[in-house]
């Protein structure tokens, strides 16, 4: 079932065809000029001109018709051929009631499609930092919304744990424990189960491994020549990488409960191995590789190209399998093994270089078919208060964890006193992951943006815990309703501007939640929230709901609040934030 304003806008679709006009959409926007009316249909100046007509006179035409459906008051035109109307106050308690009983009524869902979302991109060995926080929360965030508009959704978290990091890591571990047997080629018994480095080794090998490789060429050869073996399969060193992905995964999973951030799929680089071979053969029986310098490469260049476009590297004349191997591979396993209408991207904006030559690769090849729809989704940084990417005071990457800290112990300060224990703990991390989640949420997904943990912890504007603070008033009004035996089952009257103004911004979501998904960003979810929110809270504040004498007002309010609620709730959901049951 359509939601309100689709239904309305397909209605005035058939009308204008009737009269003999062909329309592909017709887009209802909120009125500019509410002393005119609450909507506005602007479309009629496109018709008028592909079928030489006068607009105006047209638009008269479509407001003489629309006046014989009941849904519609005060129509009107405004010159040039500006269409301004309200909606009945029947229409609006009629659908209200409709949404009370199912929500998901008003979200405009979509026709099935499935999808793989890669997001998350956590790095084996070393430590999530906040560079990792926004793929995590928006991708995350991408899937609940496309889940809820009917698509089945896919995520994989796609580890980076294959590449010259692990020589790195490997190599450092050689250096301090060479008796190892991961390290004796001639070992040939089984390797010891529990791994010879813990997550605060990595923590530590990692970081100085990678500097190491920077001021001694020696050291990088030799991490490379490890990288190369790991890949043919050295048992020791498959061994050793099996137990720092297992240390190392295990720690990362933590970090991402914590931000309420699951995936279907915990696969990485590694697990596109077994088909790189397969798909080399494919693209060389195809004659789409070539040597070059002793590399082996594609060119993915197009005549149209307005700036160089380099061959994608397949391997290096060392015989290393690169970055652009594996993705190529992995979509080479994705096609294969799911049958998918679309594949996501979720990653740094600067990373758009690379997707677009594993998607030229991808397409030219045909490994994925010109109905699988790629799509690569950069965002920007999130910035401290001098407008550069978060760092600690010493001036290093923060660990994502710090930051959680950060946050925490700021919210702590707002949190209402009287919680105590467990019940406080869990409040308090509820409301601190309210805090990140909205605040990376609320600027455009390509938009780098300055986070401030004082300010996103505040418990009023436009914040996370002020949405929660909301919410949970919401719940409890709700509850005190029902211990008084207050009825909320029909909405039966609009009985002011501040509810008729609640209704009318209800009307949104499905527009609201089609355009995030189309748009790939969740800021208009967010900016959603907060006016919904603003709007019943002043709402709130100039009618005494529960005191009300008049039934059919009070009843009609209940109503009214518990439909806010459940949208609250469900939008919450999508972006991945849940509601404490007090604060």
């Amino acid at each position: 079932m359509k939601d309100f304003i689709s239904s309305q806008q397909l209605k005035i679709k058939k009308v204008i065809e009737g009269m003999g006009y062909k329309v592909d959409n017709v887009i209802l926007n909120v009125s500019s000029r509410p002393d005119l009316g609450q909507f506005q249909y602007n479309g009629v100046m496109g018709i008028a001109k592909k079928n030489n007509l006068n607009p105006y006179d047209l638009a008269l035409k479509v407001v003489e018709r629309l006046s014989l459906d009941n849904d519609f008051i005060n129509l009107n035109v405004a010159r040039p051929a500006f269409i301004n109307f309200s909606f009945t106050k029947e229409a609006l308690i009629n659908y209200m009631n409709l949404i009370h009983q199912n929500i998901e009524i008003n979200f405009n869902r979509r026709s099935k499609k499935r999808i793989l979302i890669d997001y998350g991109g956590a790095n084996v060995a070393k430590r999530l930092h906040v560079g990792h926080l926004r793929s995590a929360n928006i991708g995350e965030a991408l899937k609940r919304l496309a889940i809820a508009l009917n698509y089945d959704a896919i995520g994989d978290v796609h580890l980076g744990d294959w590449g010259r990091p692990m020589g790195l890591v490997m190599l450092e571990i050689k250096n301090r424990y060479p008796d190892l047997v991961y390290f004796k080629d001639s070992y040939q018994g089984e390797y010891p189960a529990i791994s010879p480095v813990t997550n605060q080794d990595l923590d530590e090998i990692y970081p100085l491994a990678s500097q190491k490789a920077k001021d001694d060429e020696h050291y990088l050869n030799e991490a490379k020549e490890i990288t190369t073996k790991l890949q043919e399969g050295h048992p020791g060193y498959r061994a050793l990488w099996q137990h720092i992905v297992k240390v190392s995964v295990a720690d990362i999973k933590k970090i991402y409960d914590k931000l309420n951030t699951s995936f279907e799929l915990w696969e990485g680089e590694s697990d596109s191995h077994s088909y790189i071979e397969e798909m080399m053969m494919y693209l060389k029986e195809k004659g789409l590789v070539y040597e070059s310098d002793g590399a082996l490469v594609m060119n993915v260049a197009k005549e149209s190209d307005l700036k160089p476009m380099p061959p994608l590297i397949f391997q290096t004349s060392h015989k290393a399998i690169l970055y652009g191997t594996t993705e190529l591979a992995t979509l080479y396993s994705r096609v294969k093994r799911f049958d998918l209408d679309e594949i996501w991207y979720l990653t740094d904006k600067r990373q758009a270089f690379h997707f677009e030559q594993a998607f030229r690769a991808a397409y030219k090849s045909k490994i994925v078919p010109k109905d699988i729809k790629l799509s690569f989704m950069g965002f920007g940084t999130m910035n401290g208060k001098d407008g550069k990417p978060f760092k600690t005071r010493a001036g290093d990457v923060m660990p994502l964890e710090d930051l959680i800290t950060l946050v925490k112990e700021e919210t702590i300060t707002r949190l209402n006193p009287n919680i105590k224990g467990k019940e406080r703990e869990k409040i308090i991390d509820m409301i601190t992951m309210a805090a990140i989640k909205y605040a990376d949420l609320l600027p455009s997904r390509e938009t780098d943006y300055i986070f401030d943990p004082a300010k996103f912890s505040d418990m009023t504007g436009k914040t996370g815990p002020y949405i929660l603070y909301s919410t949970v008033r919401l719940k409890s009004l709700l509850k005190k309703a029902k211990e008084k035996d207050f009825a909320s089952g029909l909405m039966t009257v609009i009985a002011n501007d501040d509810d008729l103004a609640l209704v009318l911004s209800l009307l949104s979501v499905g527009t609201v939640l089609n355009n995030a998904l189309e748009t790939k960003s969740l800021n208009d979810i967010t900016e959603y929230l907060y006016k919904l929110n603003s709007l019943y809270n002043h709402f709130y504040a100039s009618n005494h709901i529960l005191t009300e004498t008049d039934n059919q007002k009070r009843s009609s309010w209940l109503t009214l609040s518990a439909i806010i609620l459940e949208t609250n709730l469900k939008l919450l959901h999508i972006l991945a934030i849940e509601v404490p049951s007090r604060m």
